[in-house]
């Protein structure tokens, strides 16, 4: 590996504004080359991570993480140079992030974020520094012929970093490259300072160059062929094979092997066992697990004393049941997570903020239901607590819990207020060029007449999620368009190669992180510019993966319009219904429901569900949980819905398969609606436990579900 070369200066397509480089094809591209490393390097950021390092490592390429940065000129403020930096272990991954995370803060007049070069001097433990030869501080002096300056500037970060700070050279074909690039290499011998070998690659292959420059000019808002706009790039940054890089580099040979030596002294491995929760104030004497086991124990008595059990169980079923599920949440170290939850749906109800019942396999946890996390009886509806945390399968408990739309953002600031603003924060996503608006950016940068492009976007059909090689597939005056219009195609063309790429960042709906420290000390932050908004740099498979805990705030417009209708009531009345305690059988409701006048009625308002309800004829409340498992794709193509049908009404006989299934399946009329249903069949004829059970179904429900069934206990 000697002379090895590793590309150590790589942006990826969530650089968002200058890379069309996506993380599967660099891998592909770098293990055909027998590349041993690749590091990633977007400006600013470190959103890809996650996904890079698992991809690489799959493939048997070592991972190298790092970020150019943008640094304040100490001379003019409203300037920056970059500067790359690699993490060689945990406490340089842990300063980088704490480097970007501070630039997200301070932003300069021209809206970068950036910082200080005594911020990057102040966390320098554990990176190595590239200087590229013509954009770090040291290329910016020789450019403007302060080479006294040049010197000062690389003496100083050598200083600090040691043998961790080289000078990067670049062969790419910039302007002035050839001549900076010499005087670089003068200073840096004369200063002891190490030269590194760098392809500045911002996209996969030579012929992508154009489609690179068309992401750069929507980004910008220019046009391809504007003759005054910035051209920072050039032909030459795609990814290069070793050997044409050797060729480049012949007369120095040694900044090729220093790029494996950077790559060699680069360790950095993530946890990706661990979880990390927040700490839960808890009573002195106590631990939290005493206290946990004491509070759900406290409760349910308090519940049993006022309510009783249900009438198919005994108090002793509830006990057993609670005794079962509190051994499994401490024995996997979760009893934290349950006791944050309940705190802050007591905070919001305490607060008058409406909350959801609660929804998801969360409801089928008695200790849930005992904390007042959900107002579901888990007993009552025969829910499996091995569905929502399961013991032969260790993975975060997850909740959606629902608050009224206009307030969710108070329950937010209460959890910030009560943990740390810098231990929360919410949680980020990205905005991808999906078909339709790729093809308008597309034309648009092209130069094309807006009807020319609008004509062409139209014809893709209005399929969720549809790809443009699919619209050609199933739009045939699209592909005749292609095929005949050399301007059609040229604009299909480029937007077959955009389609897809991260084009924005934006905040996930529902998602938060609350950490038991900064949030910085497990990824860096984001800072939406406009609105201040904090969210992780990872997004919420991978903030999971790192073992932070993500909670679901989802704020939800029905239970704000239940909440103004409860206030109604009460002007009008002096009385409030207590929207926890109505009945489930009342005559009136059920009759509106089969007239299938159900428009803005929550889930059941579709013109698809109203005819269902026409047939189904709802008169019972399993029948309205049935109606929400049925309308599905899975249950609308399978024929389930008129086997359940047909059976409701008595027009065919159930079929149970199975005498012993005849006490799971009467219920549904023989049809295996639930996964619940799955999970008792597996144990009642295979001898499942109930977590092996659990484990089948999502194996199930990942090979036959069109829909996955996460959100509700349907197949």
């Amino acid at each position: 590996m000697a002379n090895s070369l590793v590309h150590l200066n790589v942006h990826t397509e969530y650089s968002i504004v200058d890379s069309t480089i996506r993380i599967p094809q660099l891998i592909k591209k770098i293990k055909a080359m027998n590349m041993p490393a690749v590091a990633i390097t977007d400006m600013n950021n470190v959103f890809a991570t996650v996904k890079f390092f698992n991809a690489a490592q799959k493939a048997g390429i070592k991972p190298i993480i790092g970020a150019d940065v943008w640094v304040t000129d100490p001379e003019d403020e409203s300037r920056v140079f970059e500067l790359t930096l690699l993490c060689q272990n945990r406490a340089g991954y842990l300063n980088l992030s704490q480097i970007i995370s501070h630039a997200q803060y301070h932003r300069n007049a021209n809206h970068q974020p950036c910082v200080t070069a005594d911020y990057v001097k102040a966390h320098h433990e554990g990176l190595i520094v590239l200087a590229d030869s013509m954009y770090s501080d040291v290329g910016q002096h020789i450019i403007n012929q302060k080479l006294e300056l040049a010197v000062e500037a690389m003496v100083q970060w050598k200083q600090v970093f040691g043998d961790r700070y080289y000078v990067a050279i670049a062969q790419i074909g910039r302007d002035r490259e050839q001549a900076v690039n010499s005087a670089a290499i003068y200073i840096a011998a004369h200063q002891e300072v190490p030269l590194v070998a760098t392809g500045r690659c911002r996209f996969l292959e030579s012929e992508d160059f154009n489609a690179h420059e068309a992401r750069i000019c929507i980004n910008r808002g220019y046009v391809l062929a504007d003759p005054k706009r910035p051209k920072e790039y050039t032909a030459n940054q795609f990814v290069q094979s070793p050997e044409k890089m050797a060729a480049s580099y012949a007369q120095f040979p040694t900044m090729i092997e220093n790029s494996w030596e950077i790559a060699k002294r680069c360790t950095l491995d993530f946890n990706f066992k661990d979880y990390y929760l927040p700490d839960f104030p808890i009573p002195e004497g106590m631990t939290i697990d005493s206290y946990f086991a004491k509070l759900c124990r406290d409760n349910l008595n308090e519940f049993l004393a006022e309510f009783g059990p249900d009438p198919e169980y005994t108090e002793q079923d509830y006990h057993d049941r609670l005794d079962h599920e509190i051994k499994v949440i401490l024995d996997m170290g979760f009893p934290g997570y349950f006791l944050i939850v309940s705190d802050f749906i007591r905070w919001s109800k305490d607060n008058q903020i409406p909350v959801g019942p609660g929804r998801g396999s969360g409801a089928g946890s008695l200790v849930a239901y005992v904390l007042k996390i959900t107002n579901l009886d888990p007993l009552k509806y025969e829910l499996l607590f091995e569905r929502f945390l399961n013991p032969e399968r260790i993975s975060m408990p997850d909740f959606d819990v629902d608050f009224c739309m206009d307030r969710r953002d108070e329950v937010i600031a209460y959890v910030s207020d009560t943990y740390g603003k810098e231990k929360v924060s919410q949680i980020i996503t990205y905005g991808s060029m999906n078909a339709k608006a790729v093809v308008r950016d597309a034309g648009r940068v092209l130069g094309y007449p807006y009807p020319v492009v609008d004509g062409i976007a139209k014809l893709i059909p209005n399929d969720l999620g549809i790809t443009l090689t699919e619209a050609l597939q199933k739009a045939p005056d699209l592909k005749q368009l292609y095929d005949e219009d050399d301007e059609a195609a040229e604009v299909i063309d480029l937007s077959l190669k955009l389609e897809g790429l991260k084009r924005n960042v934006g905040k996930h709906a529902g998602g938060v992180v609350i950490a038991p420290s900064a949030i910085s000390d497990f990824c860096p932050v984001y800072v939406e510019e406009n609105s201040g908004s904090v969210v992780s740099q990872f997004d919420k498979d991978d903030v999971e993966s790192i073992g932070l805990v993500k909670f679901d705030f989802l704020g939800l417009r029905t239970l704000t319009i239940i909440d103004w209708a409860l206030q109604s009531i009460e002007q009008e009345t002096g009385k409030k219904p207590d929207i926890d305690n109505i009945p489930l059988d009342d005559k009136k409701t059920f009759a509106l429901l089969k007239s299938a006048k159900t428009t803005s009625v929550f889930q059941l308002e579709s013109t698809g569900m109203q005819a269902l309800i026409g047939r189904l004829l709802p008169d019972r409340f399993e029948d309205i949980i049935a109606l929400v498992a049925l309308y599905r794709p899975g249950p609308l193509d399978s024929g389930m819905v008129d086997t359940y049908v047909k059976c409701k009404h008595g027009l065919e006989e159930p079929n149970y398969m199975h005498e012993s299934l005849t006490e799971i399946l009467e219920p549904t009329y023989g049809v295996i609606l639930y996964q619940e249903q799955v999970m008792q069949i597996a144990q009642v004829l295979s001898g499942f436990t109930p977590g092996g059970a659990d484990i089948l179904r999502k194996a199930m429900g990942k090979d036959c579900c069109s829909d996955g069934a996460t959100e509700t206990s349907a197949y």
